[in-house]
């Protein structure tokens, strides 16, 4: 993805730079929905990181765990599927929720209009957002990028048909606002200290 090339560089931190010159009052950007997620993702506060391929993915969380001193710790996950893509990366994996301050996931969207995270049963199984550890980690592909939450919803209906998933929610607040009370799709939701592992499949 051409964007994200020149936002990254391959694989770098996005600089800041765009998302905080930018006021908060200005009207909704009219770029393209990568770029738009970026800047939303940012000024919420997430830690984001794009990888063109899996290599990267491998080299970035062994960075992460590096910073957080995560060596030693388990990381709690609800999904076997994330433990079996990530089983040569001698992580230790936990279904315990007081094991681990460190949650891993994979999501269903990536909204671009507010940049956050759309999870639902499939990642998060009945919990609500308070109940996760404050620690997240997010494995997603570029393909689940989509413009708006109603955009997201339309993808979900269509996927799963007679099997909608249910407890269908956003991560959005990846540090304390005024807004957190408001955000009704974010019912019970704290904020995470949370990173984006974003893999190009393009």
């Amino acid at each position: 993805m051409g964007v994200f090339k020149k936002l990254f560089g391959g694989g770098k931190k996005v600089s800041k730079e765009t998302a905080e010159t930018r006021g908060d009052h200005m009207p909704d950007l009219k770029i393209p929905v990568d770029e738009k997620f970026t800047i939303y993702f940012k000024k919420n506060g997430g830690k984001f990181i794009y990888c063109e391929d899996f290599a990267e993915v491998s080299e970035a969380l062994k960075n992460i765990i590096s910073e957080n001193d995560w060596q030693n710790h388990l990381f709690y996950s609800l999904d076997p599927r994330l433990e079996t893509k990530f089983a040569s990366e001698n992580l230790q994996f936990t279904d315990n929720r007081k094991e681990s301050n460190i949650f891993f996931t994979t999501c269903e969207h990536l909204v671009a209009h507010n940049g956050s995270i759309l999870v639902c049963s499939n990642q998060i199984k009945e919990k609500k957002l308070d109940e996760l550890p404050s620690n997240l980690v997010v494995f997603a592909t570029t393909s689940q990028l989509v413009d708006s939450i109603s955009e997201a919803l339309k993808i979900i209906k269509e996927r799963y048909q007679k099997n909608i998933p249910n407890n269908i929610t956003t991560l959005k607040h990846f540090q304390p606002t005024a807004e957190n009370k408001d955000d009704f799709l974010s019912y019970g939701s704290a904020s995470k200290n949370v990173y984006l592992l974003l893999l190009e499949d393009f």
